[in-house]
């Protein structure tokens, strides 16, 4: 039982460093997407469907 004593605050400073880490991290764009922008211009809204040909 003398262990739970160690082990538990041990296990939520490791669980709150961990969050703080995250968190700063998001903060400082390290999630931002920089790739995927400039390509989904590139992507049609829709697909298209092909035209039927007309008998003139």
């Amino acid at each position: 039982m003398s262990v739970m004593y160690v082990a538990l605050p041990i296990a939520i400073a490791l669980g709150a460093t961990a969050l703080w880490a995250c968190v700063r991290a998001i903060r400082n764009g390290q999630f931002d997407d920089l790739e995927s922008p400039p390509m989904r211009m590139l992507i049609d809204d829709q697909p298209q469907s092909p035209q039927e040909p007309t008998d003139e």
